[in-house]
Parts: structure tokens; C-alpha cells; sequence
């Protein structure tokens, strides 16, 4: 086993590659900016990962290997993490040694050490939730960027990236034998009213070309959890209203493309980062189902100021299904 001793990785980028911006003046001034640059060409390129930290079991190690390699070929900017960030509940502190076992020690590719931009899911708050937002993890390695919603700017895309779990209802009236984690979440109704005021201001505000939208929970999905009831009712409408190119989320542990026929937004799941769910499907009207995978993987995204081009990969690295936008426009290949 690798060594649990974590040597700090040198960014030297990181002098004026992340830039926290609080704008006190502003109407989203509890929601932190950070500045990604693009590519000197202007371009974007990242992967999206989810439901991942089992300490390499159930193919984790091999879909970061694959991450790797195609990180490497993409030259990739950074990572996105749809949440579920270890299994099954959370880290139990700082010092818990699942964020080495399970992060710093299984995406361990020269391709990989860029930043990850890590939302919260259920499974996290089910455990210390404060320890994945502590600046300590940061001082363990310095990839790690996780906050409950927040917003990357990089250039030609603005990612906002929302706390979703405190929507689902059935985590306060019926969590089992579960224990979540509400710091920071209660009043839960004066929470969410002022998350929701915040993505519709910042996204209304974006000047940027593309908006990607992040967050755990599903919003439409033909997977084990279907479509987020809350989710539909209370974000869906701001999505819509604010021209959202992509909502890009985990829960469901599958790869799945789903097409709306009510606006633009596509909705792309990328939750098999590990323990997948085979067999674990409902119907979805054909027209909004483009593609649906019970197995393991990740996907790729790549942004020009006309195009973008998403990339769904097994666990073998092979491509399953690919989908392309310019501006304006639409093209979906298979």
C-alpha cells in the first residue's frame, strides 16, 4: 500500500491560478468566486467524476487510472466532483485517514494533480461535514477545493456549483438510522431561500458563454434515484429562466445523458466512479434518453467559445458515447 505520508504538491501555478474574489458590494457576496484561467488558446478542457471514495475497491483504482490517461491526452485543467466523496459516511475528521486512501492516494496520475471542485453529497453529510470544507485538507493537498456552492469562472464558462443535498425532504423526515450533519444548513427554509435568490442573481449575472450547473443530486434520470422531486419544482425554473447549457450530476451510480424537451439544458450524470448499479434502470421517454450506462466511468468535457463536446468513458477508458453543441445549435452524436 502506498504510504499514507503525504508529500504537498508543487503548484506553481497555483501563485495565480486560484483567486478568491468576495465582493462585499455584491448582490452574491456569500457565494465565493474563484478564477480558473483557460488555456492560452481560450479553451477548457476537465473531467467529472462522482460517487468515488471507497479506497480503490469496486474499480476506483481503475477508473483513476483511465482518468489518467485521458487527462493526460486532454490535457486536462482540472477535475470536477459531483459528490459522494467517501463512502458510506463521509470522513469522521481531519484526521481520518479515507481522504489519503481514498483521494490522495488513488488519483495519483501526473495528469490528475490540477484541482478538484468538489460539491457535498449525502453520503458527506453523513459524516464530518466541516473536515471536507477545512482549509487543513488544502494543506494536505492542495488540489482539494471543496465548499457547499460556490462559483468557478474560467474565462469563456461560468460553473456554479450548489449544495443540493439539504433540498431532499426525506433526509429531515426520514433518515433512518442515519445521522446527518446540518451545521451550517439550519434554518434549512432560510438556507435554501437564500441559496436559491444566490444561483438565480449569479446566474443572471454570468457574462460568460457557456453556464454549467453542479451539483449531486439528480434533477431528471432514468436511474435508482429517478428525477429529484425538489430538485425539479425548486431549481429547475432558475435553470430554465438563466439559459443553462449543462447540469452535470452524481447520486445515480451510472453514466447517463438525458436531453430536455422543454429547453436546452442537457443533464449528464457521471456517478460511476466506483460501486455501480447494474440492471438498475426505468423507462425514460426515448426522446430525452440519449444514453444510458449501468457500469463504472467518468466523462470529459472540452469548451471553445462555439463548441462543446462531452465524452463518456468505461472503466477500460473505451468511449460509449459522445455528444457535441456549437453556439446556438445542436448536434448529437452516438
Amino acid at each position: 500500500m502506498a504510504s499514507l505520508k503525504y508529500k504537498p504538491i508543487n503548484f506553481i501555478f497555483h501563485v495565480f491560478y486560484l483567486i478568491f474574489i468576495f465582493f462585499a458590494h455584491s448582490s452574491t457576496a456569500e457565494l465565493k468566486r474563484l478564477l480558473q484561467p483557460a488555456k492560452p488558446d481560450g479553451t477548457v478542457s476537465f473531467l467529472v467524476i462522482g460517487d468515488w471514495g471507497r479506497g480503490g475497491s469496486y474499480n476506483q483504482s481503475n477508473v483513476a487510472l483511465q482518468m489518467g490517461e485521458v487527462g493526460d491526452k486532454l490535457n486536462i485543467d482540472f477535475v470536477i466532483s459531483t459528490g459522494d466523496n467517501f463512502y458510506d459516511n463521509g470522513l469522521l475528521g481531519l484526521d481520518d485517514p479515507a481522504f489519503q486512501d481514498s483521494f490522495t492516494n488513488i488519483y495519483n496520475a501526473s495528469s490528475l494533480q490540477k484541482p478538484w471542485y468538489t460539491v457535498l453529497g449525502n453520503h458527506d453529510y453523513r459524516g464530518d461535514v466541516e473536515a471536507q470544507l477545512s482549509p487543513v485538507l488544502r494543506a494536505l493537498d492542495n488540489r482539494w477545493v471543496c465548499m457547499r456552492s460556490f462559483i468557478v469562472n474560467a474565462e469563456i464558462v461560468d460553473f456554479l456549483f450548489i449544495d443540493t443535498t439539504p433540498f431532499v425532504d426525506k433526509y429531515f423526515v426520514q433518515p433512518n438510522k442515519h445521522v446527518y450533519d446540518w451545521r451550517g444548513v439550519l434554518p434549512r427554509e432560510a438556507y435554501l431561500k437564500y441559496l436559491l435568490e444566490e444561483v438565480n442573481v449569479a446566474l443572471k449575472e454570468s457574462a460568460a458563454k457557456w453556464k454549467i450547473v453542479i451539483g449531486h443530486h439528480t434533477i431528471k434520470s432514468a436511474g435508482h434515484h429517478r428525477n429529484t422531486i425538489e430538485l425539479e419544482k425548486q431549481l429547475l425554473p432558475i435553470l430554465h429562466a438563466n439559459e443553462v447549457d449543462l447540469y452535470v450530476n452524481g447520486h445515480d451510480h451510472c453514466l447517463e445523458h438525458i436531453s430536455s424537451v422543454e429547453s436546452k439544458i442537457q443533464f449528464m450524470t457521471s456517478g460511476g466512479g466506483s460501486k455501480a448499479w447494474k440492471g438498475d434502470v426505468n423507462h425514460l421517454d426515448p426522446q430525452e434518453l440519449k444514453f444510458y450506462y449501468d457500469g463504472q466511468g467518468f466523462m470529459s468535457v472540452q469548451l471553445s467559445e462555439v463548441e462543446l463536446r462531452a465524452v463518456f468513458y468505461d472503466v477500460n477508458g473505451n468511449v460509449l458515447h459522445h455528444w457535441k453543441t456549437y453556439k446556438d445549435a445542436l448536434y448529437f452524436a452516438s
